[in-house]
């Protein structure tokens, strides 16, 4: 098929037309007339890959990571770093407008990053780099390292990674090393990378295809391999068995706070901007007598909302998180600040049994966006300003939509470019309540 590319929706594929059909094509740019084979064939739409580019863009460059396309990793990188928050902030609108109903035409503020070097944490997925028999992985082959390709599960072994911080670029050459050398079990499948502070210490989760024998001794060469290691988790999650070796978290910054995060708790990817969003989150946020975080994890914004409210209440439904929040909040209460009261539990259910009003919320769920309910216990409350936090446009879209019909008025949108060099965006919305 010879199809235009009329413009780049959210989740990195361009979108074309051909005979009534649309057609989505990764690693696009919108005006380009490109030649397509069809790669899945549905009733209303086809995907497919190029095979021309028949008038190349001239905003096309040469992508920096010679993965690029092979890997799942990355979608933009073919596109310059100003282009991509130019596309980025076009997507978010029309996101806005065509699943939520919202006609956006204020200014949508974007923070860019880095556009290289940023990432804090990875996944990276370890396999034989051999041709799989009947019985299984090839006995006689290496274990290569890396990320799965677009849409599968097959590995696409890397030997470096552009958007890695230096730490997490340093710690992948020395496992991709170590596993060619054999001298890692072959049961290992992932290692998750998390980097602290400064980019200095690391945590590790290491999991398994079944748990490894003389385990002490693994982590110690674990750390002979990554002496910047802090604590490492060994995880079998056939048996669910785990074993730790260390004290289970590192510490993170921003805006001159210091965080616990541990293995299973979330922390923001970007080392450069998560200072950024918290001082935007706090803006010109006046002082009150009772705020709300809900969907807490760790306490990023938790913390400096003591600095402005008399009560903070923080629920966040991940136990290991929730630990996480309570140490870090407890701190927080010993700089003089408000102290925070930790709800470990559903948002939702919280959402359903609370009484009191706030003068703000604060709402930073995950992908999902909002449970069901929850927007009419909101309203419910009445929050006099609220702000929402989100990792995904189209529920961000929807839950905006809601909240507007609720009562709400949208009085600014940030884009924050979290994951340059990816169709991934983080939104803040801040919304105050119609008198």
């Amino acid at each position: 098929m010879h199809v235009t590319i009329e413009k780049l929706i959210y989740g990195g594929e361009g979108l074309a037309h051909h005979d009534g059909t649309t057609v989505f094509v990764p690693f696009v740019l919108p005006g380009v007339p490109v030649g397509v084979a069809p790669a899945e064939r549905k009733k209303k739409f086809v995907r497919g890959r190029v095979e021309k580019i028949l008038e190349p863009s001239p905003e096309r460059v040469t992508p920096r990571c010679p993965h690029f396309g092979v890997c799942g990793g990355c979608d933009y990188q073919h596109i310059p770093y100003e282009a991509q928050l130019r596309y980025k902030t076009d997507i978010l609108r029309e996101t806005l407008r065509r699943i939520g109903r919202i006609d956006w035409t204020g200014e949508i503020t974007a923070h860019a990053s880095p556009p290289w070097g940023y990432r804090n944490r990875a996944q990276w997925k370890i396999r034989s780099l051999g041709v799989p028999s009947a019985a299984g992985e090839a006995e006689g082959a290496s274990l290569g390292i890396g990320y799965f390709r677009p849409k599968s599960t097959a590995l696409c072994a890397v030997d470096d990674c552009a958007i890695l911080s230096p730490l997490l670029a340093k710690a992948l050459t020395a496992l991709r090393e170590a596993l060619a050398a054999g001298v890692l079990p072959r049961a290992l499948r992932e290692i998750e990378a998390f980097a602290g502070a400064d980019d200095s210490k690391l945590l590790l989760t290491a999991t398994f295809s079944g748990f490894p024998s003389g385990a002490a001794d693994l982590a110690e060469r674990i750390r002979g391999i990554l002496p910047e290691t802090e604590s490492l988790l060994f995880h079998d999650p056939s048996r669910e068995r785990m074993e730790l070796y260390g004290p289970g978290f590192v510490e993170c910054q921003a805006e001159g706070r210091a965080y616990r995060v541990g293995h299973f708790s979330f922390f923001q990817v970007n080392r450069f901007l998560a200072g950024e969003l918290v001082r935007t989150v706090m803006g010109d946020l006046g002082t009150g007598r009772l705020a709300l975080d809900l969907f807490a994890g760790v306490g990023l914004f938790s913390a400096p909302l003591t600095e402005r409210f008399e009560h903070v209440v923080a629920v966040e439904s991940n136990p290991a998180a929730a630990r996480d929040l309570e140490a870090n909040v407890t701190r927080a209460g010993g700089r003089g600040h408000a102290a925070v009261e930790v709800r470990a539990s559903d948002v939702e259910r919280f959402l359903e049994k609370y009484k009191d009003q706030p003068e703000f919320v604060l709402l930073d769920p995950p992908r999902a966006g909002l449970p069901p309910g929850s927007v009419k216990q909101l309203a419910r409350i009445a929050p006099a300003e609220v702000t929402y936090v989100s990792c995904d446009p189209p529920t961000l879209a929807r839950d905006l939509g809601a909240l507007v019909t609720a009562g709400y008025d949208i009085t600014g949108i940030h884009l924050f470019d979290l994951f340059p060099q990816t169709f991934h965006m983080e939104v803040l919305a801040r919304l105050r309540r119609r008198s």
